[in-house]
């Protein structure tokens, strides 16, 4: 499949991998592929939770679904799994990446290993994960990776700069692999969200004015189908996060963020 038939996949047509998929941003945006008719291969930790969300994709109408129960954090497993998802599918198109914590900034702050275990999850095992992907989609010069990464990576801050610095790398990876793969025909999409009323944000202070998920998750199916690079959502956390990014040091290190 050249560049351009990819472009032009109907979504009736669309075979994606979710990584991640009992998320709650990832659940949001299945049951739109389910509503178009798209095959889904989801994988996840949780199997009762994984079977409920691909009963519930199955009945809003997706054309296939299949499912893996994995644990995202062992990479070893890594290449058998994406293997195994691309046989079902009989193909890949697109591949969406959800896999994350946002951990405990206090814990990780007095405990290394807590720090090595968010970092490890929010960034090594997606580097794995990615350059499988990454490989498997320049071989046939088609395809596309969305990815979860979060606002947070734009600039670190004292109340999440571990989560934060994880998708720091995990943006900085994605930049450098579109800038590798792009001219292979393979597009790399860097989804920036902001806060958003999942299960995993419920209980921080403010949720009531978190983004709509099923908001959230219309602007990433648009994205993809538009082939869009970067995609921060709500819009604007864009304009938001360029004023962060270039507040000086000096006053920077003295606010409460």
């Amino acid at each position: 499949m050249t560049q351009n038939q990819a472009a032009n996949t109907s979504p009736t047509q669309r075979k994606i991998l979710v990584l991640g998929a009992t998320s709650g941003i990832a659940e949001a945006t299945c049951r739109i592929w389910a509503s178009q008719g798209a095959s889904l291969f989801l994988v996840a930790r949780n199997a009762e939770k994984l079977a409920s969300v691909a009963a519930d994709l199955r009945v809003r109408g997706a054309s296939f679904v299949d499912t893996a129960v994995a644990d995202l954090d062992d990479t070893d497993r890594h290449p058998a799994l994406l293997a195994h998802a691309v046989n079902s599918l009989t193909g890949l198109d697109v591949a969406y990446l959800a896999h994350g914590v946002l951990g405990d900034q206090a814990s990780a702050e007095q405990d290394f290993n807590t720090a090595a275990h968010i970092l490890h999850t929010n960034l090594m095992a997606p580097v794995s994960l990615l350059t499988w992907l990454a490989n498997f989609f320049v071989q046939r010069r088609s395809g596309t990776i969305a990815v979860l990464s979060s606002v947070a990576g734009d600039r670190g801050r004292k109340s999440n700069y571990v989560y934060g610095s994880s998708k720091a790398g995990l943006s900085a990876f994605l930049a450098g692999l579109r800038n590798r793969v792009d001219r292979e025909g393979v597009t790399v999409l860097t989804i920036k969200p902001g806060p958003t009323k999942t299960a995993m944000t419920s209980a921080m202070k403010g949720s009531e004015k978190f983004a709509d998920v099923n908001a959230v998750a219309r602007s990433i199916v648009s994205a993809v189908d538009k082939r869009v690079d970067n995609l921060y959502v709500p819009f604007q956390w864009q304009p938001i996060m360029f004023v962060i990014r270039h507040i000086p040091e000096r006053i920077f290190k003295k606010l409460n963020l």
